[in-house]
């Protein structure tokens, strides 16, 4: 008989990064079982980074309030380097993971990961801090996210002090998400690729979905094996789904379940797409399924696999891998966009 396959991976990591992780599931402590979320306790889980117009690590932060009225706001991720002055600069708008529920920007894990492709990509990285779920469901951060969108095409930018005196790209922009936000990216670009038209300046180059986060009601053999993964596992990914989605809907929903819906047509203007998937990962399956749905619909997609990685690696900068992503998230910005 052969070894069975392992279902925990190996840790190429400091320590420090292997302490962080072991607390990452500390989270979990503030999912109620009824789908509700105790905020008070989740503060004081989640960091929080401020804003630093200052440069940290190469790179000046700042916060601006879109929406008041649902506290829709971003953070703008500025390279410091003076010779991006005067040169088109690439625009990532960045929806961060947590399955719906978790997380904004001023998160330390975010924080950090967003500047570091800020300074390694020398990009203006726009990260959303959408409404979460139980509070907003379905369809609230796909509404969010695309209001961004909008915000951006209509001359936004120039009330940002921080882009006043900046040449963005908008029309090489590109969609960037991890899990949740890995899923809302591929929600929000179809939105967009159906109505070009209606669009001022904002052309999408590209998708990057980081371990986008799908799903259905069947149980994949990822799931099954992996179901004492780090970060994540069946149970939990279930919790965050009855969170998000409508009262009367289950993981067949098409939020969740978006392979039906790509089958029957998929928009001509649908973005290239960069999946990256991890070996260790349950959702391995299901971002497979994805990446093969794309292609069978004769869509450009590129897939990267890290045999190795569970569910957010990138959140841990000394995670073996995470220097490659970044490599990979650079190479696919430079091959997509059109000067």
């Amino acid at each position: 008989m052969g070894n069975k396959p392992s279902t925990q991976p190996p840790m190429k990591m400091p320590l420090k990064d292997r302490l962080l992780l072991s607390l990452a599931g500390l989270h979990s402590l503030a999912r109620r079982p009824d789908g509700t979320v105790n905020r008070r306790l989740l503060s004081l889980l989640d960091p929080y980074v401020a804003a630093n117009p200052k440069p940290v690590l190469g790179v000046c932060t700042s916060d601006f309030t879109i929406d008041s009225s649902r506290n829709l706001s971003v953070r703008v991720f500025v390279p410091s380097d003076p010779s991006i002055e005067g040169k088109l600069i690439p625009v990532i708008v960045y929806f961060h993971g947590g399955g719906f529920s978790l997380y904004s920007p001023s998160s330390e894990p975010y924080d950090t990961l967003c500047r570091r492709i800020s300074r390694e990509i020398s990009a203006i990285v726009v990260s959303v801090n959408y409404r979460l779920a139980p509070e907003h469901k379905y369809p609230a951060a796909y509404d969010d996210c695309t209001d961004v969108l909008r915000f951006l095409d209509s001359e936004g930018t120039r009330s940002i002090d921080a882009l006043s005196n900046l040449e963005l790209d908008f029309g090489n922009c590109f969609l960037a998400g991890d899990s949740a936000g890995g899923n809302i990216v591929h929600h929000v670009a179809r939105r967009w690729a159906a109505s070009t038209q209606n669009w001022k300046k904002i052309k999408l180059a590209g998708a990057m979905l980081l371990q986008p986060f799908f799903g259905g009601e069947e149980r994949t053999e990822s799931e099954i094996r992996l179901n004492k993964a780090p970060i994540i596992t069946a149970d939990k990914c279930d919790w965050a789904w009855k969170t998000f989605l409508p009262e009367d809907a289950n993981r067949n929903h098409e939020a969740a379940h978006v392979f039906d819906s790509i089958k029957v047509g998929i928009e001509e203007a649908f973005p290239p797409a960069l999946v990256v998937v991890g070996g260790f990962d349950p959702l391995h399956d299901w971002q497979i399924r994805y990446y093969e749905a794309l292609k069978e619909k004769g869509k450009q997609v590129r897939l990267v696999e890290y045999p190795d990685a569970f569910h957010a690696f990138y959140v841990f900068p000394k995670f073996s891998d995470t220097p490659k992503l970044m490599e990979e998230i650079d190479g696919f910005v430079q091959a997509n966009r059109s000067i």
